[in-house]
């Protein structure tokens, strides 16, 4: 079932409300007393309520078939959680939440037994509770229902900037405990006595891991791209998204006998699809890196088909489009995937992680320091540039085939003369149209 916009912000406020309460609910169990165990003040998770959002966004058409839902769902809330446990400790430098404890975690940030629960929730909830939501939200006078979600949506806003406003204060000044006293002190003419002391005392309540000490300041780096750094996923990003277009290019002219475009950009052989793949494995294994190949490769088996199905849907839903379709190969799932090509991510994180990743993280480390910052502005102002035209090209592409009107201005011109259907056609030779 597709849902309006609308529908979605209802569904992102109310689930955020219900995950607050049963996580104040396990807190209340866990410690015998009353926590707000959310980040904002207000009774709301936000967390839980993107969980849910992507859910019915990306998933909703395997409701019919829970297992693959909750495959899916599992690796969207373990993306989701670990992605925002490290943007807030890098913001504090502090970790707000710890799951070490548990079994099977990754790095303390998620557990397998939390995220079993959260697939299996978003299945209920996508499943059931979402049809039930809509049809009551469809009583609601189109009016006040828009009122009353801009509102709630406002002040999850309102709330989440005080609240990242007193966080970085905190996360600037604090390096040990004893500072704490008088950092709040100091915030309290920012924001007002009563508001700071409320919300820092509520989030130390909330989260015992922010009394941590700080971690020591890190050396200035004396090697380029060091690690798994932003600056390194970006080259893996670029390295990977050629080196896959070349491959499919190569891979389709062996089995098919024909050169046949597969760049996902206007502007040269770009695989976005095969890079954003190559970031995700790196950031998601790189600590795994020494692991058995065979773990590698269930690992970018279930990720990878999670992955390139998520691809799809978004694209068709962007675009209206269909890159690809997989519907004539056995065991397939809604032509998105099938389980031979899920194989070959798996295989494709097995090599990468131990062969190819390790080369050409020390090849681009080797990179001078000066040449090298230059060198990533150039690529990503230049692959920022080309995936903007790609995407305006690919709209007004849409626009041509429902409403084959001389172009309005002189950008939609612009767009005609130097983009045509011929050129489009020979760049994504394998697009197709969604009907309704």
């Amino acid at each position: 079932m597709t849902y309006s916009l609308s529908q979605l912000a209802w569904f992102f406020l109310i689930y955020s409300i219900l995950g607050w309460c049963i996580s104040v609910a396990f807190c209340a169990i866990k410690k015998h007393s009353f926590v707000n165990p959310g980040f904002l003040n207000l009774p709301v998770s936000p967390i839980y309520g993107i969980g849910a959002v992507l859910s019915t966004v990306f998933l909703s058409e395997l409701t019919h078939r829970p297992l693959f839902f909750i495959l899916g769902s599992c690796v969207l809330s373990g993306i989701l959680v670990i992605t925002t446990g490290v943007a807030l400790e890098r913001m504090l430098h502090r970790r707000w939440w710890d799951f070490s404890d548990h079994k099977f975690h990754f790095h303390g940030y998620i557990s397998l037994p939390l995220l079993l629960v959260l697939g299996v929730g978003a299945w209920l909830c996508v499943s059931f509770l979402n049809p039930l939501l809509a049809l009551v939200l469809g009583d609601l006078p189109p009016l006040l229902s828009r009122i009353l979600v801009l509102v709630g949506l406002g002040l999850v806003a309102l709330d989440l900037a005080l609240s990242l406003g007193i966080t970085v204060q905190m996360g600037v000044r604090i390096r040990r405990l004893e500072q704490l006293s008088r950092d709040f002190q100091e915030l309290t003419a920012l924001f007002g006595h009563a508001i700071t002391r409320r919300v820092q005392t509520r989030m130390l309540h909330a989260f015992p891991n922010l009394e941590q000490a700080a971690p020591s300041q890190k050396p200035k780096p004396t090697v380029f791209a060091q690690g798994c750094s932003p600056t390194k996923l970006i080259w893996i990003f670029f390295i990977a998204a050629l080196l896959g277009d070349i491959i499919e290019t190569l891979f389709c002219r062996a089995t098919m006998g024909i050169w046949m475009s597969r760049s996902s950009l206007i502007y040269g052989p770009f695989s976005i699809v095969w890079g954003l793949g190559a970031v995700m494995f790196t950031a998601l294994l790189y600590r795994y890196k020494d692991k058995s190949e065979g773990y590698l490769f269930l690992a970018g088996t279930i990720v990878g088909g999670v992955y390139e199905y998520v691809c799809s849907v978004f694209t068709e839903l962007v675009f209206g489009t269909v890159f690809w379709d997989y519907s004539h190969i056995p065991f397939n799932l809604a032509g998105r995937i099938n389980l031979l090509y899920c194989f070959f991510w798996g295989i494709a994180a097995a090599v990468w992680m131990k062969v190819l990743y390790p080369r050409l993280s020390r090849l681009i480390e080797r990179i001078p320091m000066k040449a090298g910052k230059v060198l990533t502005w150039v690529i990503v102002v230049f692959m920022v540039f080309n995936m903007a035209i790609s995407a305006l090209a690919l709209g007004r592409y849409q626009q041509r085939q429902s409403t084959p009107d001389a172009p309005t201005n002189g950008f939609t011109e612009f767009l005609d003369h130097y983009y045509p259907d011929e050129r489009i056609h020979q760049v994504y030779p394998n697009m197709k149209q969604v009907t309704d």
